[in-house]
């Protein structure tokens, strides 16, 4: 399996998380990375397709030349992800770990919750959680002591990061409420006993001998 940088793994994550939903070409691919994942607003193809190589070579991603279109030069490449891909994919999106909350992981793993199982994504949430509470901390105290030391510009820069980060301790706690809940077994209904038959010469209207009567009334 593919071993490099924190940041190529993520990459890797997220160029398979795409292909998963279908075979794309290079640049819908880059696309789609640059439009949806924070981390790669500035993917280059030089980024991008030695990636892509190696997830070949790794037998994670299978590629497919169209035919060449009338007209141009070069043939368009299709890739999609391999039956090794996906179970390697599955893989890691059944597990999680301190780097999965850090930033730029966190936003890809989160654009795959709806491939991720419900402990993952809440241990994912959580994780988040306690790190942003630690940045809010660290932020809460730089801005403390610029103040202290009446350097506006820092301070308002201070002010603007714990804004941000107050912003996403917000989010984030609503997130893991409605993923409790969403996951919380709901309460089994009262089942209704079976209605006793009269005995025979027993008017309907009136309770058997010995049967108990719930009545709203103290």
């Amino acid at each position: 399996m593919p071993t490099s940088t924190p940041r190529s793994q993520v990459l890797n994550l997220a160029i398979l998380g795409y292909l998963s939903q279908g075979p794309q070409h290079g640049y819908a691919l880059r696309k789609a990375l640059n439009l949806s994942l924070g981390t790669f607003r500035t993917l280059s193809y030089g980024s991008l397709y030695p990636a892509l190589r190696r997830l070949e070579a790794d037998g994670l991603i299978e590629s497919h030349e169209d035919p060449k279109i009338p007209g141009t030069r070069r043939k368009r490449i299709t890739y999609s992800i391999s039956s090794t891909g996906h179970e390697y994919l599955d893989n890691q999106l059944s597990s999680a770990g301190p780097s999965d909350w850090e930033d730029g992981t966190f936003d890809v793993r989160f654009t795959m919750f709806s491939s991720t199982d419900s402990a993952t994504r809440l241990r994912i949430l959580e994780g988040r959680y306690a790190r942003m509470l630690e940045r809010r901390e660290a932020l809460t105290l730089w801005a403390d002591t610029a103040a202290r030391h009446a350097d506006a510009y820092v301070t308002e820069l201070a002010q603007h990061g714990l804004d941000q980060v107050s912003a996403e301790v917000l989010w984030l706690e609503r997130m893991i409420e409605n993923e409790r809940a969403t996951n919380t077994p709901k309460a089994s209904r009262t089942r209704r006993q079976p209605k006793k038959e009269a005995p025979k010469g027993t008017s309907q209207g009136a309770p058997a001998s010995g049967y108990m009567v719930n009545t709203d009334h103290p």
